[in-house]
């Protein structure tokens, strides 16, 4: 198995709470940012979805924190993406310190949506296989 893609992100003050650390909302945002990174990094737009008249779309997240992370936290946020059958897709993502430490872990499900029909599109990965420059970064 190859190595998920990863972005590397610091964490900016502004982005943390009250008590000193990353506010929870924001891990779902570097999660969002890693995403559309590896989407870019295949050769896949926003614009070349919408052209195909599709849009990627979130329908469940789970979020496991394990250990906080301050300003100035430099972190590593990868994206494995996981195909299955059907309309949905699975992305396996992991925030790590640059010492190792595993600071969250999201599981998310998603699906491309017919934009036109507002109804999720049969086998997705048919899509990005055709859409990317490089579907290997997406394990097609």
């Amino acid at each position: 198995m190859t190595e998920p893609f990863a972005v590397p992100v610091t964490v900016r003050g502004y982005e943390t709470d009250v008590q000193g650390h990353l506010n929870q909302s924001v891990y779902l945002n570097y999660a969002e940012h890693a995403r559309w990174s590896l989407l870019k990094a295949a050769g896949i737009s926003q614009s070349a979805l919408i052209g195909r008249g599709v849009g990627p779309v979130a329908l469940e997240t789970t979020l496991r924190y394990r250990r906080e992370l301050v300003a100035g936290d430099e972190v590593e946020v990868t994206c494995a993406f996981a195909w299955g059958g059907g309309k949905t897709f699975r992305m396996e993502q992991t925030i790590r310190k640059t010492d190792g430490t595993v600071a969250a872990e999201i599981t998310a499900v998603g699906g491309l949506m017919d934009l036109k029909e507002r109804r999720l599109v049969a086998e997705p990965w048919e899509y990005f296989k055709e859409l990317a420059a490089d579907p290997g970064l997406f394990g097609l």
